[in-house]
This record gives structure tokens, sequence and C-alpha cells, in this order.
């Protein structure tokens, strides 16, 4: 069963006095597998920023339907709404978004503390995803003590801690070096051949060449995607490059 359905998304704004109407994404459908790795990709203003936030259950569509493991998002109330993003969704953002006040340990732990978890649990889980990600020695560096590339793996880790569902990741490499940016894809492998499931929007090609899928967003559809099959990062690379090249030009699948 796949871990992700999203069925005929729409999103429409409406300005505030109810003049010009803006289709930011109509008749969105597709499905993610148990353990695939998804890379979205498109020109800004083609959607992928907001079927990203509908994902995340940040946003509502104004038609169709998106299903984790089996749950529709319209169904949670919105009481139950932080708890199942807490449980299910894990995000990793390209601003990082860690609490300067706390150190690199307890922003890893905060989503297992603000559920209540016991401290033996807390200790588990932090020991299994920091050797996971490889930030073992830096849990009581403080974020603004520690690298770009450093951070966001603190940002992964925290991601990871809950043993969410789905791990939703907006241009995590964007404000990364190139020699960060290598690393934290590293890390996304890893964490991807141990079962987790990825979707990431990035404008990287460099990132999505990292993906089992990549999915291209134009005038608020799914316009193509592409399949890793027997390609390699380098051959994957090219692909994306030629399917930017004919958005671009605006051609024809």
């Amino acid at each position: 069963m796949s871990i992700l359905e999203v069925k005929k998304i729409r999103k429409t704004y409406q300005s505030r006095f109810g003049g010009n109407r803006v289709e930011a994404l109509r008749d969105v459908t597709f499905s993610v597998e148990p353990g695939e790795y998804v890379a979205i990709m498109g020109e800004s203003g083609s959607g992928k920023t907001t079927l990203l936030n509908i994902l995340a259950a940040l946003d509502q569509p104004t038609g169709g339907e998106v299903v984790l493991d089996g749950i529709p998002l319209n169904s949670v109330s919105d009481a139950e709404l932080a708890k199942f993003r807490r449980e299910n969704l894990g995000f990793v953002f390209q601003e990082y978004n860690l609490l300067d006040t706390l150190n690199l340990r307890d922003n890893i732990l905060l989503p297992l503390v603000l559920d209540g978890q016991a401290v033996s649990t807390l200790k588990e889980k932090l020991k299994e995803v920091v050797s996971v990600i490889g930030i073992q020695d830096l849990m009581l560096k403080y974020p603004f003590e520690v690298s770009g590339g450093q951070k966001q793996r603190a940002a992964v880790a925290r991601a990871l801690i809950t043993h969410p569902s789905l791990i939703l990741a907006d241009e995590p490499t964007g404000a990364l070096d190139s020699q960060s940016t290598s690393d934290l894809l590293g890390v996304f492998r890893r964490i991807n051949q141990k079962g987790q499931t990825i979707l990431m929007v990035t404008h990287s090609v460099n990132a999505a060449a990292h993906a089992d899928r990549v999915m291209f967003i134009k005038d608020g559809v799914v316009f193509h995607q592409l399949y890793r099959g027997r390609s390699d990062d380098q051959e994957l690379y090219q692909k994306i490059t030629d399917t930017l090249s004919m958005l671009r030009r605006g051609g024809e699948r």
C-alpha cells in the first residue's frame, strides 16, 4: 500500500475582495511508496511549495484529498493536527529552524519531549539517530557554535527521531556550501537505504539526482516524471538538466 496518496489536489487563491483568482494547483495526483526517495522540481511559481504545504497539513486544498499512511489529512481535527504532524511527519527546512537557546541534543529531542516520552526512551532514540547522522561529538554545542552543514544534519536528526512515516524536506541544501551539501545528501541516502521515505522539494539538480524519482511541477500540475532505474547519479543529473531545459522552452513531454 502507498504511504502517501495525493488525489486530484486543487488549490485556488482568491484576492481579499474576491477579485482575482489564482489556481496554484490543479488536478495533482500521484502516490509515494514506502521507502521511496522522491524529489519535486519546478520553477518559482509552479506550485511545488503550495503542494508541500498541503502535504505537511499546513494548508488546506480547495479540492481533492491527501492520505498519509491510510489516514485522510482532512479527517484529522485541528486539535489533533500538531500531534499528528509530530508523530507522522519529519520536517527539514532550508533555514534549519533550530532554537538558539537549546543545544543540539535538546533541539533533536524536542519532538519527543513535547510528546511526553520517558527519559530512557529519549536517550535510546537519541543514541540511535545521531549515530546514523554522524554528529555524536556535537550534542552539547549550540546552533551558533556549529556550521550550516552541522545545523542541517541536526535538523535531519530531529526530523528522524520520531520515526516518521514521511520526511518532507524543503530546499534542504539551499543554504549550504558544496561540501556540506555533499555531506547532507550522503545522510539522506543512508537514512533512505535504511527504509525512510523522503519527499524533497528542491531547485538543485545535484540534490534531485540523488533521488529515486524526480517529479516536475509546471503550471500547477505534474508535468513529467523521471525514474532512476539503472541510471547513476551523473546520468540522472543529465536527464534532469535536459527536462528542465524542455520545461523552460515550454516543450512537450
